[in-house]
């Protein structure tokens, strides 16, 4: 009997995010049955690019309220899912919701959890997973035992499989498990652009550090992004000095980004930023001082004062 693997997928705007995208692709190349839950408004809609990536089974529950993330809740729904399909490997994308749901889930399971993977094969009745180590410098290689096993997946590190639209997922209503009674949410709030580009998934990433000189500057990286129809991101000495919010923070502390443009302006390149986009498909960095750190890793560097050429290039772009 084939193993099976089930992706907890997530779900922006009835689409599939391509951190789920990217678990599936995972599955479908261990040769098992996969199966993926989605849960929220669009879930039903979004089936149809699972199934093209290979899912022979999604599980849906539209119900608006897992929206809210209400985590008892979700963890209550999935882990039903566990049982019912007797899953021996459990997905779940490393992004905020995914790294809190895994743990919760792992621990109920008393099982192993292999966290920010970045390779799985099967090896017999058990799996044997990548992940970075010591800030990416090496790599471990861990055997998940046990049935059901879970690891999460560290996003926009894998190639997504190109979608097969002969391929088909047979969708059924997943039952909702409820939440914990002793705690009520009241409300959600979102900081900042809901509209912006994500930083974990987008195809261009401007991101400004300390030579910035202050957040009274910062609109130039904002300008430039909004040329590239790109995300922004920040240094950690940003993110610390309080220029910016941690969630646009680049970096081992921060995200992982791979993006197919990483434009780093004013950024010297510790190794802890480096750690977070050094995958990027096109490196180009802007600073003036050549000896900086960032230009070792970068495709093209531009040296020159970002005060002058950031404003030019955002005018060329938006030409």
């Amino acid at each position: 009997m084939s193993k099976v693997i089930l992706v907890f997928g997530q779900v922006r705007n009835s689409e599939i995010t391509r951190p789920t995208l990217e678990c599936l692709s995972l599955a479908a190349g261990l040769g098992g049955d996969v199966h993926c839950i989605l849960l929220g408004t669009g879930a039903k809609a979004a089936a149809a690019a699972a199934g093209h990536q290979g899912a022979s089974q999604v599980h849906a529950n539209e119900d608006a309220a897992f929206d809210k993330w209400d985590l008892a809740a979700v963890a209550n729904t999935v882990e039903g899912a566990i049982k019912s399909t007797g899953a021996n490997l459990v997905l779940v994308p490393a992004t905020t919701h995914g790294k809190e749901l895994a743990g919760k889930l792992a621990a109920r399971f008393s099982a192993g959890l292999a966290s920010e993977i970045i390779g799985l094969t099967a090896d017999g009745d058990s799996f044997k997973a990548v992940r970075p180590v010591f800030s990416g410098k090496a790599r471990a290689t861990v055997k998940l035992t046990g049935s059901p096993a879970f690891a999460t997946v560290r996003p926009n590190v894998l190639d997504v499989a190109a979608a097969d639209s002969s391929k088909t997922a047979t969708v059924s209503d997943l039952a909702a498990g409820q939440g914990d009674s002793r705690i009520q949410l009241v409300s959600v709030e979102t900081k900042g652009d809901s509209g912006a580009v994500d930083l974990s998934e987008a195809r261009v990433v401007v991101a400004g550090g300390r030579g910035l000189k202050g957040p009274e500057n910062f609109h130039l990286i904002d300008g430039l992004a909004t040329a590239f129809n790109g995300a922004v991101g920040a240094s950690r000495m940003v993110v610390d000095a309080g220029w910016k919010e941690h969630r646009y923070q680049v970096g081992q502390t921060g995200k992982v980004v791979t993006p197919e443009l990483y434009v780093a302006v004013g950024i010297s390149g510790a190794i802890q930023h480096l750690v977070g986009m050094q995958n990027s498909g096109c490196i180009v960095a802007i600073n003036n001082n050549p000896e900086a750190p960032i230009f070792k890793v970068a495709d093209y560097g531009i040296v020159a004062d970002l005060f002058e050429f950031v404003p030019k290039l955002a005018e060329e772009l938006k030409a």
